[in-house]
C-alpha cells in the first residue's frame, strides 16, 4: 500500500522535520534530506501506525455494538 500525501501536507511536514533537527540537534538540513527522512518514517513507521489505529478502531466498534445491543433489546 502506498501512502499518498498532498504536496502542501509534504512541505508542510518537511519543514516540522527541518525545525526539529534544527531545535533538538543545533543542525540544520536542507529540504532535500529533510524529505528523505520524511520518506523513511512513512516507509517504515507509517504501516504499523496504521495497523494500530485500525486495531484500536475495530475495538472502539465491538464495544459500541455490543452497548447497543444491550440497549436496543429488552429482556422477555
Amino acid at each position: 500500500m502506498k501512502l499518498d500525501i498532498d504536496k502542501e501536507k509534504t512541505k508542510e511536514m518537511t519543514e516540522k522535520i527541518q525545525k526539529f533537527i534544527e531545535d533538538e540537534f543545533d543542525e540544520s538540513i536542507g529540504e532535500l534530506r529533510a524529505g528523505i527522512v520524511l520518506d523513511f518514517f512513512i516507509k517504515e513507521l507509517g504501516p504499523p501506525i496504521y495497523n494500530q489505529a485500525i486495531q484500536d478502531a475495530q475495538v472502539f466498534i465491538q464495544d459500541k455494538l455490543i452497548d447497543l445491543e444491550s440497549t436496543l433489546y429488552f429482556e422477555e
